[in-house]
């Protein structure tokens, strides 16, 4: 919504010093787009996280003093820490691993379904903590800030590639108002990245796919930019307006399998 917001063509006729603040969660907010806010409000995007099986946020931002393309601090009553998701070790500070979570609104147990219940959880000093999927980090202040999900790395050659963080570089293109980022299976590499782009209106037939991947080698290591580029009018969205990734790797392995 911030993204569509800010592509308004129209905004400048608006008054939106109203505004006082805008927060959200579902998805991370690239830091340009964060920025891009901030130049227009005045206010800082202030994020927040949690899931489906924690039924309300497990994380915020302080709104005193957010920080971007964060997550923000654990809620009161929540222990939330990193652990490497293949040894279950709990990590330290700036070290990329898996969230776990402990507190009063996680859930007990999926319903009748005892064998997945079990993997979701771990003990860690007696208490039980749920595994989100999620790869974070947290900084020496205790904010958390998310990497991707576990499910979305893209192994290229022996190298992890988060989606998130091309796509956040991504953003940083002058003509590129979205950007979406998945892993395709490649004979050489294992699987490769490949981006979906949808370009600023007025900038649309001024720049070709080959254009944008020269871009991103510029600014980003080569392991990671994108070898495929296509441009798209949008995305498939789901029913609380996320972006649906899955359905863009789903629909890009059924071409493969023709």
């Amino acid at each position: 919504m911030v993204v569509d917001f800010l592509a308004n063509p129209s905004l400048s006729n608006y008054n939106v010093k109203s505004l006082m603040s805008v927060g959200g969660g579902g998805a991370p907010l690239p830091e340009v787009i964060g920025e891009k806010l901030f130049q227009l409000l005045g206010t800082r995007y202030t994020e927040g996280y949690g899931l489906s099986e924690t039924i309300s946020q497990t994380h915020m931002n302080p709104p005193e003093r957010p920080k971007l393309q964060c997550i923000g601090i654990p809620i009161f009553d929540v222990d939330a820490r990193v652990i490497d998701p293949d040894t279950l070790q709990e990590l330290g500070p700036n070290e990329q691993g898996e969230i776990v979570i402990n507190g009063p609104q996680v859930l007990k147990e999926y319903w009748r379904r005892p064998e997945e219940t079990k993997k979701a959880f771990i003990e860690l000093e007696g208490k039980k903590f749920l595994r989100t999927g999620d790869i974070a980090r947290y900084d020496e202040e205790g904010y958390f800030f998310m990497v991707d999900r576990v499910k979305r790395m893209i192994n290229a050659s022996g190298f992890k590639v988060w989606p998130a963080e091309v796509e956040s570089v991504l953003y940083r293109h002058p003509a590129i108002q979205q950007a979406c980022v998945i892993g395709i299976p490649d004979p050489h590499r294992g699987e490769t990245v490949k981006a979906y782009v949808i370009l600023k209106q007025d900038e649309r037939g001024e720049y070709c796919e080959q254009d944008i991947i020269e871009w991103a080698k510029e600014h980003m290591a080569a392991y990671k930019y994108p070898r495929l580029v296509q441009f798209v009018d949008s995305f498939p969205m789901s029913a609380s307006g996320k972006l649906q990734w899955r359905k863009l790797q789903e629909d890009e392995l059924k071409k493969i399998k023709r």
